[in-house]
């Protein structure tokens, strides 16, 4: 008998603070998440589960990928009172885990993996937009540059740790030129609202400009989760684009989403190309 554990059927979300962290945050009214502790964990069991999301046999059976948060994405349903939570893991490339030699997948694609409570979205780059893959084991049909599908089918356990500590929210452009320059940590929330949707982004800020002598500041950072607001609440994963974000105030943001991009006659790419400007509420967190 089998030694592994029970399937997941769906993502387990953890909220994580050490004792000390929960105990200063009695009195706190900030929090905010810790990406540099926060991920998504993923594993894969082909005994248990036979394999849809690869492209070659994989060298063994067991593997679990540990990847960090650079996006949380909150959805409140005001028609339903319901809350989708979305969290993008950072990018990294197709490979064969533990072989000797040969670890790139060919065609080689970025790979960009989105999770819900249930559902999943993998959003793969290759040279070109549009490229399909066979799926291994032969015969398993297409794989395209977006793949979606229910957790409970593909995966043995998906895990999402989000680490909260203490934010404190940096109010003047004084205070946000200062922490850029003294390299504290940071973090953006950005709100969104539609007659339908209450959307909160939470990210880190890994590129920030700033200038002491004008007091001027502004993010420049990214990749974010950007959804499509136009879709009912059970679809907006499938709907999610890459994008990056850049504001400096608190009531507006500008996106550059990544859509495919017509280089040359009928070659596309996808790029970071499409300017979105949306009314928004900001705000830059500092560490703690």
């Amino acid at each position: 008998m089998s030694s592994r554990s029970t399937a997941s059927q769906t993502a387990t979300l953890y909220l994580l603070q050490d004792e000390g962290s929960a105990k200063r945050m009695d009195n706190m009214s900030v929090t905010t998440c810790n990406f540099l502790q926060s991920f998504v964990t993923f594993r894969l069991d082909f005994e248990r589960k036979p394999p849809k999301t690869v492209s070659h046999k994989p060298p063994y059976n067991l593997n679990s990928a540990r990847i960090p948060l650079e996006c949380v994405c909150r959805v409140f349903d005001k028609q339903s009172g319901n809350t989708q939570t979305f969290v993008l893991g950072a990018s990294c490339k197709t490979e064969r885990v533990g072989v000797d030699r040969d670890i790139w997948t060919e065609p080689n694609s970025d790979f960009a993996p989105i999770f819900c409570e249930d559902r999943f979205l993998n959003i793969k780059t290759y040279a070109r937009a549009g490229i399909e893959v066979n799926r291994y084991p032969p015969g398993s049909g297409r794989q395209s540059d977006r793949q979606s599908g229910c957790i409970e089918d593909v995966f043995d356990n998906v895990r999402i740790d989000i680490a909260e500590c203490r934010g404190e929210e940096l109010v003047s452009a004084e205070e946000i030129v200062t922490a850029v320059l003294q390299n504290v940590p940071l973090v953006a929330q950005t709100q969104l609202e539609t007659d339908r949707y209450s959307v909160r982004l939470e990210y880190p800020v890994k590129t920030i400009n700033a200038n002491e002598l004008d007091m001027v500041w502004q993010t420049d950072t990214g990749p974010v989760l950007f959804p499509d607001l136009s879709r009912k609440l059970d679809d907006i994963l499938e709907g999610l684009e890459l994008a990056y974000a850049a504001f400096n105030c608190a009531e507006w943001v500008e996106f550059l989403v990544r859509v495919p991009t017509t280089i040359a006659e009928d070659v596309s790419v996808y790029h970071y190309s499409r300017a979105v400007r949306m009314d928004s509420k900001n705000c830059i967190l500092a560490v703690v």
